[in-house]
């Protein structure tokens, strides 16, 4: 009895969280002042109605407070705030509280994650926010555990592992309270394993429900709310191939959202794996669930619908990116104007839809009753693995140039397997009708894999079925300064009515933050190059360009408290880009790495430290000494095992360690404790002995060693390294 009337205040208490009573006694919302949601609300449309900071004054923004953090890793967390107390996950699945007004720090919840575990991140050791919910905040860790802890304390109340954790299962997205439920998806596809949503009793950590994204390898019953559409027909777009082994992919590793009006649940599928359809699927089918928008029962998981965005996926097109729900006035025809001139009216109905900007170039708008297919049109320019939607079938209409698999050929893709768009959310703004997306240009070279060492599956590194050569920049200078001019990011204000861009804005290097709006006639986006900025909303006027002294990839959000509005965010640059990028980070690789929590207001007078005087980093490679062929294979092997973490061509991102410049190249057995002894695993940096041999491994150190004195001499201004 004493526990059913503590559950009972535990609910009041936190139904009266969210609300203040007026003058005349009545109970009144106060979601407007508040950001409860990592996308505001259920509709995540990252649009507040406040409106006190606005075009006309936006300019006087200043830092009101901020908290600098531990881990200068990437920072990908949305700021929620609820009662006063501002919430953030960090880098490696941490949790920090403060006092919203004033910055002072509440508490801080480490959930001791493994360094090793950085090794199965295909994108960095990030997180992307919690959930919150009665009194509790739930979050997601790197290794696959679902935790719920007390928000005004920071104590742990419950943890439930959701993954088979001797497989390289992660997770880095944020969970969603639905109902009486939290649910939960994971990431891992690119180095091999099966993608589920799950969702668990809000109370226990208890599981209600699991949806399995791709078919059971084995042919068999999952007792998972899947099974039923999985036996009826999804299994029949799957055929013979290497997803027997790997699991096929389609981690659901960010987006899910929840229809409150039709009380539907909606999560995007990821990529398969291997990427390649001709290895996974033996080139035959669409592979459901892939890069696809599913929608469920939220009480049972049973499945409603689905669309699939990219049928038979081989480019890493994912469907993950941030989903957005809203009502507009959708147009249906034209007819005569009634004054008898040659003008017309725009016919419209009320549709209810779903708004998408997924990595393919495409802006879906769905019917998100039923799934059907609205519109699809390019929001950036120059995509080439296909020319538009069939608006009949559903079906992109593919340039067969892009099915390497098929013609044996490299192929160059514009979006690569980075996207058009990536996590970076997007936000929507009902008054202007548009959606405004963190968009970019990165190329990417697909290929079969030809030599032993691309095909070799295996625990570590990227499985997915590619060569990785044709994605590694040859010696030329003219190629490398290419490659920075070809790699650019935009914001864009896409129309989804009109089907094009409204307006748009360049930036001169890729990975910029997540946006988001407000009443004010306002967008707000951090940059790759460390600025904060704001725009006119309806015309993309820049109205505010603060240095912020950091890359900044996450989305802001804002609340009020006793009357002043607040815009909060986080600093810092990391994710798969930079990780990966090497010379074509280009401006935004030698912008320094500060992890930090920002807030501002109008007036704000806090400054920020000044930054350290850069170290000096001694640039002195070892005297090549290697045969052409030991380069030639440390090449594969790197672009196999180390490319995603350390950067194309070993041009180092300053957030993990710079192989070029590294103190053990000139000792074969010191550089051979680390790749295969693990005297680095605690930094994430565990032991390939499984994978590679010892000739191999010095193969790599010749090959870094090469790629050093050739940078050095070449393109020394373009790739110097950085300090960390």
């Amino acid at each position: 009895m004493r526990r059913l009337r503590l559950f009972f205040a535990t609910c009041l208490l936190a139904a009266c969280q969210n609300q203040v009573v007026d003058e005349s006694g009545t109970s009144t919302a106060t979601d407007n002042a508040e950001w409860s949601n990592i996308g505001f609300d259920a509709k995540e449309q990252r649009h507040s109605p406040l409106d006190k900071i606005n075009e006309n004054n936006v300019g006087e923004l200043g830092i009101a407070w901020f908290k600098d953090l531990p881990d200068a890793r990437g920072q990908e967390a949305t700021p929620v705030v609820v009662d006063g107390k501002l919430y953030i996950t960090t880098a490696w699945s941490k949790v920090f509280a403060y006092d919203a007004k004033t910055g002072k720090e509440l508490w801080s919840y480490d959930p001791e994650v493994s360094g090793e575990k950085a090794v199965d991140t295909c994108c960095d050791v990030v997180n992307r926010g919690i959930a919150i919910s009665r009194g509790r905040i739930f979050f997601g860790t790197i290794d696959g555990r679902l935790i719920a802890i007390d928000a005004n304390t920071g104590a742990r109340l419950w943890e439930t592992q959701t993954t088979d954790n001797s497989k390289p299962y992660t997770i880095t997205g944020a969970p969603r309270v639905v109902k009486n439920m939290v649910l939960i998806g994971n990431g891992g596809a690119e180095f091999g394993v099966r993608g589920y949503v799950t969702a668990y009793k809000i109370s226990d950590g208890t599981k209600k429900w699991r949806f399995y994204t791709v078919p059971n390898p084995q042919g068999k019953a999952d007792g998972a709310a899947s099974d039923e559409v999985f036996a009826k027909a999804a299994n029949k777009t799957w055929s013979d191939g290497e997803w027997k082994i790997s699991g096929g992919g389609g981690t659901v590793w960010d987006s899910i959202v929840y229809d409150e009006e039709l009380d539907q649940l909606y999560f995007g599928v990821g990529n398969g794996n291997p990427w390649n359809h001709g290895l996974r699927s033996g080139g035959q089918g669409d592979n459901l669930f892939l890069s696809s928008i599913v929608a469920v029962n939220p009480d049972t998981g049973t499945y409603l619908w689905h669309y699939q965005e990219t049928p038979a996926e081989s480019w890493d097109y994912t469907a993950t990116q941030h989903i957005i729900i809203a009502e507009v006035d959708w147009p249906v025809g034209t007819e005569g104007d009634a004054k008898g001139d040659d003008q017309a009216s725009i016919l419209t109905e009320k549709r209810k839809v779903l708004f998408h900007a997924p990595k393919n170039g495409f802006f879906f708008v769905l019917d998100r009753t039923n799934g059907q297919l609205m519109s699809a049109e390019p929001y950036v320019e120059n995509i080439n693995w296909a020319e538009g939607y069939d608006m009949k079938t559903g079906r992109p209409i593919e340039n067969p140039d892009a099915r390497f698999y098929k013609t044996g050929k490299p192929f160059i893709a514009i979006p690569g397997a980075l996207g058009a768009h990536n996590w970076h959310p997007m936000s929507y703004n009902p008054a202007t009708g548009l959606v405004y997306i963190p968009a970019q240009q990165i190329p990417q070279g697909y290929e079969v894999p030809t030599s032993d060492i691309d095909k070799k599956r295996g625990r570590l590194g990227f499985n997915v079925g590619i060569g990785w050569a044709v994605g590694q920049l040859p010696d030329d200078k003219d190629i490398y300064k290419a490659a920075i001019a070809a790699t650019t990011g935009k914001l864009v204000a896409f129309d989804p009515k009109a089907g094009k861009v409204a307006w748009s804005v360049d930036y001169p290097a890729a990975w910029n933050g997540g946006t988001m709006t407000t009443a004010g006639n306002l967008v707000f986006q951090g940059t790759s190059i460390g600025l904060f900025k704001a725009y006119a909303a309806d015309s993309g006027k820049e109205l505010l360009s603060m240095d912020m002294q950091s890359g900044i990839v996450a989305a802001p959000s804002t609340y009020m408290i006793d009357g002043e509005q607040y815009v909060a965010f986080l600093t810092s640059k990391g994710g798969a880009f930079p990780l990966v990028a090497g010379v074509a980070g280009g401006a935004s690789r030698k912008i320094p790495n500060i992890p930090r929590l920002v807030v501002m207001k109008l007036g704000g007078k806090t400054t920020l430290p000044a930054l350290p005087e850069k170290s000096e980093i001694v640039w002195n490679p070892p005297e090549p000494t290697s045969t052409p062929q030991q380069v030639a294979e440390g090449k594969a092997l790197y672009g196999r095992f180390c490319l995603v973490c350390h950067g194309d061509s070993a041009v180092g991102n300053g957030f993990t360690p710079d192989l070029r410049v590294s103190g053990t190249l000139a000792s074969g057995e010191a550089w051979a404790s680390i790749i295969t002894g693990g005297a680095l695993k605690q930094h994430g940096m565990v032991s390939f002995s499984s994978q590679l041999k010892a000739d191999q491994v010095e193969a790599l150190r010749h090959y870094v060693i090469d790629r050093s004195n050739w940078t050095k001499a070449n393109v020394a201004e373009d790739t110097a390294p950085i300090a960390r």
